[in-house]
């Protein structure tokens, strides 16, 4: 590295530390790379991220950090599934080695035996000497253990798949328990909605819609859950395409939908709400094996606003009974109508 590369790093990190410190931010690896990105300028949508939370005073929860590191910064998924694949294989080519081994070696041990079995029935009929007789026996004794040798190398061989079988399908869980995203949708999912809301309620001025697609079972039931995943993943679309001012869609499970509206006040996210109403009422999903396309589609929408010393929790179950007084009124709206 050039001097003034050297010295531009150094004064990068200088400014990085304190910034950090500033802002509470745990000093860890994953922090440090994604701050010290932040201050060299070299991604403007990162930036642009970190900047609406600074301005807005949005603490930027251990979750939402991860998601800004994996998406601006690193390829932790591809990197992961890399090198898991890779060991997958190695182990494979590995095992499959140790049998082709074992099975000549067992072929080969077959053929041995054979002929000491051919040359001890010539004992009887011979009359070999008792040295001759004895080498027999002696050479029978070697091809025994060597196979017995190789049966145990090739059992630890599986044992040591067995072993390492299990740390990859360990690895494989934790890396599920710790994704973030909704395979379906690519909302982010359930964790992370509530780490996030756990964050983000600690502060003033917060917002929760939760949304529930209408009739969706009569969906699923009339045209297929090939087509209910569509309509699904059309929802979600919309969604995300209308959050606004820090707004975030979260897959909240099955067919309802979250979204945690920070630096905001009940007007506005009801406003926001009424928006992702209209837009879903526009969505239409064609069934390419039919050709039809399937409208009216539409969803119930629960708006809460965080009270002082009001748990997530409490937060969820307010919204939630907005959103149940939605149905029960005849779906397709937001409530409250009014604050």
């Amino acid at each position: 590295m050039s001097n003034n590369k050297l010295e531009k790093s150094f004064a990068t990190l200088k400014q990085t530390i304190p910034l950090m410190l500033k802002h509470k931010i745990p000093a860890v690896p994953t922090n440090y790379a994604l701050w010290y990105t932040y201050v060299s300028n070299e991604s403007a949508e990162l930036n642009a991220n970190i900047n609406y939370a600074l301005e807005n005073k949005v603490q930027l929860s251990e979750v939402k950090t991860k998601e800004l590191y994996r998406s601006f910064i690193a390829e932790k998924e591809e990197v992961t599934a890399w090198g898991l694949r890779q060991t997958v294989e190695a182990m494979l080519i590995e095992l499959t080695q140790s049998l082709k081994d074992t099975r000549a070696e067992t072929t080969q041990f077959k053929q041995t035996m054979d002929l000491c079995v051919d040359d001890l029935a010539k004992v009887e009929k011979e009359g070999l000497s008792i040295e001759e007789v004895m080498a027999l026996v002696r050479n029978l004794v070697k091809e025994t253990q060597n196979i017995r040798r190789r049966t145990i190398s090739f059992n630890s061989a599986l044992t040591d798949a067995q072993r390492e079988i299990q740390t990859l399908r360990g690895q494989l869980e934790q890396s599920q328990k710790e994704a973030l995203y909704d395979a379906l949708t690519g909302l982010c999912n359930r964790r992370y909605f509530d780490e996030e809301l756990a964050s983000l309620s600690l502060q003033p001025n917060l917002c929760l819609i939760l949304v529930d697609l209408d009739h969706f079972k009569k969906i699923n039931d009339n045209y297929g859950h090939v087509m209910g995943d569509l309509v699904l993943k059309a929802t979600a679309k919309k969604l995300q395409a209308t959050c606004r001012d820090g707004a975030q869609a979260f897959r909240f499970g099955g067919e309802e939908f979250a979204i945690i509206v920070p630096n905001s006040n009940f007007s506005k996210a009801r406003s926001i709400a009424e928006s992702m109403r209209n837009g879903i009422e526009k969505i239409g999903v064609k069934d390419k094996r039919s050709g039809e396309v399937l409208g009216d589609i539409s969803a119930s929408f629960g708006v809460a606003e965080l009270q002082a010393v009001m748990s997530p929790l409490a937060l969820i179950e307010a919204a939630d009974k907005q959103l149940y007084e939605a149905k029960r009124l005849g779906r397709n709206r937001v409530m409250p109508m009014s604050q």
